[in-house]
């Protein structure tokens, strides 16, 4: 098994390649590197509790990690685990590729199956999930490698699970939707796609429904991967390093790690701490000064 190695004080300057046209000073990040040693982490999700999860999906675990503190095994048998979201009640969502289903997991540890087939038809593996302000929760359907051997469904999706009532089918795609977020006023979803090296934007309306499917980055570099999005509608794709978009879809910055991104998410007590989940590795991306043990 392998095993991670977390390194509570180590802080590099971040490569930044970037483009001008940009009101926030991103001039300098900070890199961290907060644990390796894994076989494929995905799924980075903060908490508003003050902690990160993320999956280690060949493993089968989900991690937690609470700064300050050592990185800890919050859930094993997770079921390949992928994909992570929490909703304002602090209840954590994941995207279980093994059993092909989207569960949630209460404060007290209760796990809830909210969807597991379409038109009477098996998901194919769910991979990416976003929370709404509003709590509807919207999650892709593609199928990636031997996940394909075993679609029942002819067709890759995007679906919302709204807060009462039916799963409802957002999108059906012929190539792999990935990657999803949502804008801070609820009514842009973002979804990428792996084959096509893009991302869509979808207008969200009163009642969670999207329409005017366009694109909005038509050639992100590298494979878009898990994506987020800070207070100012700036988008954050995982592909090759952290590429960050204005929300009318122009490249601001790319944040450089070793190896190629899986995943994103902002946190911590000010939501401008950029988690990076990296294959093997996970760091934290910070602008400013390199800050102190105990981080």
């Amino acid at each position: 098994m392998n095993r991670a190695v977390r390194y509570g004080s180590a802080a590099f300057l971040i490569l930044l390649a970037s483009l001008p046209a940009a009101a926030q000073d991103w001039s300098q990040f900070h890199l961290q590197l907060l644990a390796k040693g894994y076989t494929f982490t995905e799924g980075a999700a903060w908490s508003k509790d003050g902690y990160l999860v993320f999956s280690d999906t060949p493993s089968d675990r989900i991690l937690k990690w609470v700064p300050g503190h050592d990185i800890e095994v919050l859930r094993k048998d997770a079921h390949g685990p992928r994909g992570n979201a929490f909703d304002s009640e602090g209840r954590m969502y994941t995207c279980e590729t093994r059993t092909r289903r989207v569960t949630r997991t209460d404060r007290n540890g209760k796990i809830e199956v909210l969807a597991a087939e379409w038109d009477g038809k098996r998901l194919n593996a769910p991979s990416h999930i976003a929370v709404a302000k509003n709590d509807r929760v919207y999650f892709t359907d593609p199928a990636f490698g031997s996940e394909a051997d075993h679609r029942e469904l002819d067709f890759y999706g995007v679906y919302c699970i709204p807060p009462k009532g039916p799963l409802k089918l957002v999108a059906k795609m012929t190539t792999r939707p990935n990657g999803i977020a949502v804008s801070p006023n609820g009514k842009t979803l973002y979804v990428g796609n792996s084959d096509e090296r893009n991302v869509r934007a979808y207008d969200l309306d009163r009642n969670g429904d999207a329409t005017g499917g366009r694109v909005l980055i038509a050639a992100v570099k590298g494979v878009p991967g898990g994506m987020a999005v800070d207070e100012k509608g700036n988008l954050y794709v995982a592909a090759d390093g952290i590429a960050i978009y204005s929300p009318e879809g122009t490249l601001i910055h790319t944040l450089l790690v070793q190896g190629l991104p899986s995943s994103c998410a902002l946190g911590e007590a000010d939501n401008k701490t950029v988690i990076i989940t990296s294959r093997t590795e996970v760091y934290r991306a910070r602008q400013g000064e390199p800050e102190a043990d105990g981080h």
